[in-house]
């Protein structure tokens, strides 16, 4: 973990190097004050030397300026460093995403992710700046005021040492504990994000139903959890700190006990003394910025190994014998596929092939395994059995990026980007013109209510498109299939949040779509798919009858009969039963 965690220092090793020499310089230049001092108490002030007293002076005040600009570089450039750092890891954590398979996101939560790329980066950006530089500082500043000490007065210094081995060994103790206690925490803070990413999202159901009780119940179960994990984690943390802190100010009894019997012995001079006292600080210090980095070591430490937990993430890998189609014709061969999601098989021993421009219907009760047909055509999630080829080719043998822009899908759930109309539709097609963007929404008949807006192609669409109406959405994403232009379309329920009037007219401009290319169609209305050249009906993950509309019409006691009677005869007792 640690030599992934240095290379992201790679590109900025001169930057680096600057800082840790600035660190260096402010590490020397905090010796100045204290040898300064000696040098007063046991010389200047003695003798009366007036001009060194305020030559000292001056020279100090210099060197405490020099100090600041120090210290500025550090604190400027240190954090610039881990800021590029964070930016990096960021866009490292999104490239992954964006080739990790669906399976990935059935099952991790958005606001999770979001929690992972947002905060648990902000603390690994902390960590990369101050984690070298109080590490650096610390270890010159102990080992430079053991010498320095040891000029003054080395069994004194050696006794005040002894202390180090207690606290490290109090430290190595409670460490663990603090460990696991701030990774439970920041899992809690995860599980909110998410939380309040679903509720944000809902917003609009919530207020429908009058829900704000149940999902404010639920934010506080969340933020309850939070604040109980919190406890433990600050609980260990206070422990440490407390811990460790008495340590530290035992070093203070132990230099004013051990120094001054020393000096009543003869041992040590008032002067050497004094100093002595003042520049324990020296030492001191450095051990309690040590301490107190351990908490940002642990958030930053959490916080990568979260990250690194994505970027280990199996990712979808095109096959080391796979090619780029440019253009395929679109005969598909489903042979004896079988699929299985979490462990249940969803899809049995489904085959059927279908001809290069050919229309193919897929029908039948919710969750018998339709749409899982359409998304297993794009390889969005990996078969379990059997074999699916498309011109010939095994989908494995085709690469995942050319595999899917021969393929155009409109879906029941419309997702859209934030953005203007014109985003929107030229994400089919993102080097399309504007006169093919203008033709495409004019072909999803959303060119009129388009132009009616104030800023036309350029209006904003809001959020997840939340200005626009269930219909207008799926005519946008319409539009945004036809600029793709693709040679197989699948067209999951691409006109059921349509009103009838709509519905014509998209359905016409759907059949002009179709012409010439491959078309699988799920559909619950079988009006929409009463012309497809072979309809299949699916049940319980199986293909239970296939055929066209009329001859499935014709088995009475069959599963379509059954559904175009309840659909157009509204037989609600039948309905019921069904």
């Amino acid at each position: 973990m640690l030599k992934r965690f240095i290379a992201y220092y790679r590109p900025h090793r001169l930057m680096f190097a600057l800082d840790m020499l600035a660190s260096l310089l402010i590490a020397a230049l905090a010796m100045a004050y204290p040898i300064i001092t000696r040098e007063m108490l046991n010389v200047y002030i003695p003798s009366g030397n007036i001009d060194m007293i305020g030559f000292m002076a001056f020279l100090l005040l210099m060197l405490y300026i020099l100090r600041m600009l120090l210290k500025y570089f550090v604190q400027y450039y240190g954090h610039v460093i881990g800021c590029k750092m964070q930016a990096q890891m960021r866009h490292d954590m999104f490239a992954k995403l964006e080739k990790l398979p669906f399976a990935f996101f059935d099952n991790h939560e958005t606001g999770k992710i979001m929690s992972r790329m947002i905060s648990d980066l902000a603390e690994i950006a902390e960590l990369a700046h101050h984690g070298p530089e109080n590490i650096f500082m610390s270890v010159i500043m102990i080992v430079a005021s053991f010498i320095y000490l040891s000029t003054i007065n080395l069994p004194l210094t050696l006794i005040i040492f002894i202390c180090v081995p207690f606290m490290g060994l109090i430290s190595l103790v409670l460490r663990k504990k603090m460990k696991a206690a701030f990774k439970a925490n920041r899992a809690n803070i995860a599980k909110i994000n998410a939380a309040l990413e679903s509720s944000v999202s809902g917003i609009r159901v919530t207020k429908a139903f009058t829900n704000q009780d149940i999902e404010m119940a639920k934010f506080e179960k969340g933020n309850a959890a939070f604040v109980a994990s919190s406890k433990k984690a600050y609980k260990a943390m206070g422990q440490f700190y407390s811990s460790t802190g008495f340590v530290s100010d035992v070093f203070n009894v132990v230099c004013l006990l051990v120094g001054g019997y020393f000096l009543l012995e003869g041992s040590i001079n008032f002067g050497d003394y004094s100093a002595f006292i003042l520049s324990i600080n020296l030492f001191i210090t450095p051990v309690t910025t040590l301490i107190q980095f351990m908490e940002q070591y642990q958030n930053g430490v959490t916080g990568f190994e979260r990250f690194l937990e994505i970027m280990d993430e199996k990712e979808e890998e095109d096959d080391k014998d796979a090619i780029a189609v440019k253009e395929l014709k679109g005969d598909i061969i489903f042979d004896h596929v079988s699929f299985a999601y979490d462990k249940k098989l969803v899809l049995k021993d489904i085959s059927f092939s279908l001809e290069s421009g050919k229309t193919l219907a897929l029908v039948g009760p919710s969750g018998g395994g339709k749409t899982s047909i359409c998304h297993l055509l794009p390889r969005f999630y990996e078969i379990t059995k059997g074999q699916i080829s498309i011109d010939g080719y095994p989908l494995n043998k085709l690469t995942y990026k050319s595999l899917r822009a021969n393929i155009g899908i409109v879906q029941q759930d419309v997702f859209l980007f934030q953005g203007s109309f014109k985003d929107n539709i030229a994400y089919g097609c993102p080097d399309a013109s504007f006169t093919e963007i203008v033709e495409a929404a004019k072909k999803a008949n959303i060119y009129d209510y388009i132009m009616s807006m104030p800023k036309g192609f350029d209006t904003d669409i809001g959020e997840r498109g939340v200005k626009l109406s269930g219909g207008q959405k799926q005519r946008l994403s319409i539009a945004r299939a036809f600029l793709k232009n693709p040679p197989i379309l699948i067209l999951d329920e691409a006109t059921s949040a349509l009103d009838n009037t709509t519905e014509l007219l998209i359905q016409e401009a759907l059949d002009s779509l179709k012409e010439g290319r491959t078309t699988i169609v799920v559909a619950h209305r079988l009006s929409t798919i009463r012309m497809a050249d072979e309809i299949l009906v699916i049940d319980d993950g199986r293909i239970v009858e296939k055929g066209n509309h009329e001859s499935l019409l014709k088995k009475e006691n069959g599963l379509y009969h059954k559904l175009y009677t309840m659909q157009f005869v509204g037989d609600y007792r039948q309905l019921k039963s069904f």
